[in-house]
């Protein structure tokens, strides 16, 4: 199978879908529809079969809620705001048995409870002056890749690629950076979505050595200042669950824990589940 990601649509009389199918995670997730819900999943489901997939995702609207409960699908996580102000719920479906299991959750459970024990609030951090942040450009991009590479065995798009990276950056996807002599050594982007107006923070990397000056927290608080700049207000991020300090972050920074995904992506070094944050802009 082609392991190369491909958003395309379905438009048929009676329904309308944008979906990503995402062969290297084995999966395909259903981003937006509109009409008869019920011909839509036979149609998804024709694909889980022909693409051989192991799980399915719909980014669901309130109303249709026990629609897809109905249809055996599971609620994982959910974004408030997402639909223009209108809460997303992210539903999923296995189809098979070993994606479906996990040794982990009952310890991501604990990690939850005890992040959320942490003072809500950051100390505010200034690095040393050797640190320079900014906004990257297209001339980044293969310190960037360089950078996703040093971080992450695996991860579940092809940031290793700077070619990849440039067609994000084309596409509308924002990164800052801090540069230590020359060199990127931490990174986050956000991948905004125009039409809802929403915007998902991720890619969030820093080498090892350059942690202790918490760059991860001020690159965030940075790229929301972009975002609220251009009327979004709706950031969500998904972190790695076994993550503590990335999970922590996100809670230090007003963002507030929204659900898990199962055995997700491939990401770092396996499988792995994935924590959703979100966090309205508007209301800092």
């Amino acid at each position: 199978m082609n392991q190369t990601a491909s958003t395309f649509y379905l438009n048929e009389s009676n329904f309308y879908s944008e979906l990503y199918l995402d062969p290297f995670n084995k999966r395909i997730r259903v981003d937006d529809y509109r009409g008869n819900t019920k011909y839509l999943l036979i149609k998804v489901e024709e694909l889980v079969k022909l693409h051989q997939v192991e799980k399915l995702i719909i980014k669901a609207r309130s109303e249709d809620y026990f629609t897809f409960i109905e249809a055996g699908f599971l609620p994982e996580a959910m974004v408030d705001l997402y639909f223009l102000g209108s809460t997303a719920h992210f539903f999923s479906k296995f189809y098979s048995a070993e994606r479906k299991r996990n040794d982990h959750w009952i310890t991501e459970d604990g990690m939850i409870q005890n992040i959320y024990q942490l003072s809500p609030s950051i100390e505010k951090t200034v690095p040393p002056k050797e640190y320079e942040l900014k906004k990257a450009d297209e001339y980044c991009a293969s310190e960037l890749s360089s950078l996703y590479k040093q971080v992450f065995q695996i991860y579940p798009t092809p940031l290793h690629d700077p070619d990849y990276v440039k067609k994000t950056m084309k596409e509308g996807t924002i990164y800052y950076v801090f540069s230590h002599q020359g060199k990127i050594v931490s990174a986050a982007s956000a991948e905004i979505n125009l039409f809802y107006k929403n915007a998902e923070l991720t890619d969030c990397a820093t080498l090892t050595e350059h942690r202790k000056y918490g760059l991860m927290k001020i690159i965030l608080q940075e790229l929301e200042r972009d975002l609220k700049n251009q009327g979004i207000f709706c950031a969500y991020s998904i972190a790695r669950a076994l993550s503590f300090g990335m999970n922590a972050v996100l809670f230090q920074l007003g963002y507030s824990y929204r659900g898990r995904f199962m055995n997700n992506c491939y990401i770092y070094d396996k499988l792995e589940n994935m924590n959703m944050w979100v966090k309205d802009l508007a209301n800092c």
